[in-house]
């Protein structure tokens, strides 16, 4: 089970309610999303200061692909107690497709896989088929929602193949959090907060290797700087969640759309535009010029 300390959880608690406002930034980010054809939700913390800046952060999204990072939870609980070991083999069966254009999905029935490459598959190239096995692996998501229950988390859920939630999914999708609730977690992955330093840290190396990172937020973070992401996508919901470990004023972006009118597969569709557009103005004001003199 997570380490779970409960002194620690309501000072983190307190913490979070008492969090000083950015109000400047909260202003440019209210700006910068004004008129989008959709529902927006931004959750932005200064990682040193500890403020933060809002935008519906405490609304319910879809979490499409980024759901993957409680389900990578799931399976780290059960390295962390001993049950799996990251080079754990598996063995791949026709049984365990979902159609599309996974890597997973093009082995040949009985092959034979590393757990860490199924991770990788999850969380760098986004493979549904790793995902919904990891998933399974995991202790399915009703195990992944006992985990978040229990660390404080009460909207992050996973919907898809979990009894009990279909209404959810049928509204949400495979899963459903809010801006600021996944920051918070990523937060916690990023402080060494749940599980050990080692197992927090390989969690941070699975999600630093982000394929996804030409229309999305993470292309306008210079390639030099590094970041642990997830991005997910369905047809009217684009969203992002990351920490980016800047040099100087280290910072938790997250976006999540809905409802987008905008739904096409095109570099300059409107959700993915906002998306960079937050991004340098996030970059900018964690980052100045001055401060980067590569830029």
């Amino acid at each position: 089970m997570v380490r779970f300390l409960l002194p620690l959880f309501l000072l983190l608690v307190t913490v979070t309610r008492a969090q000083e406002t950015d109000w400047a930034l909260q202003e440019e980010i209210k700006k910068t999303v004004l008129g989008f054809a959709g529902d927006v939700g931004v959750y932005v913390k200064d990682i040193r200061s500890g403020k933060v800046a809002l935008y519906q952060s405490d609304t319910l999204f879809p979490t499409a692909s980024i759901v993957k990072v409680p389900i990578l939870l799931g399976v780290m609980d059960r390295l962390h107690r001993g049950e799996l070991r990251y080079d754990s083999i598996f063995i791949y069966t026709d049984s365990l497709l979902y159609a599309g254009e996974d890597i997973l999905g093009s082995f040949k029935s009985n092959e034979k896989i590393e757990l860490k490459k199924v991770i990788m598959l999850m969380m760098t190239t986004s493979d549904n088929t790793a995902s919904l096995w990891l998933q399974s692996i995991a202790g399915t998501g009703t195990r992944i929602n006992q985990i978040l229950d229990s660390i404080g988390f009460k909207y992050t859920r996973v919907n898809s193949r979990t009894p009990g939630r279909e209404e959810n999914r049928t509204q949400y999708g495979w899963g459903q959090t809010t801006p600021r609730e996944m920051g918070e977690l990523l937060e916690r992955i990023y402080r060494q907060q749940l599980f050990s330093p080692a197992t927090d840290q390989r969690i941070l190396r699975c999600m630093g290797r982000n394929f996804w990172d030409e229309d999305e937020a993470l292309s306008r973070i210079p390639p030099y700087v590094e970041v642990f992401s997830k991005n997910g996508c369905v047809n009217a919901s684009r969203s992002e969640a990351m920490i980016v470990n800047a040099p100087h004023r280290p910072f938790v972006f997250c976006v999540f759309t809905n409802n987008n009118k905008d739904q096409r597969w095109t570099h300059d569709n409107e959700a993915w535009a906002l998306a960079r557009n937050l991004a340098d103005l996030l970059w900018n004001h964690f980052e100045p010029t001055e401060l980067n003199p590569r830029q």
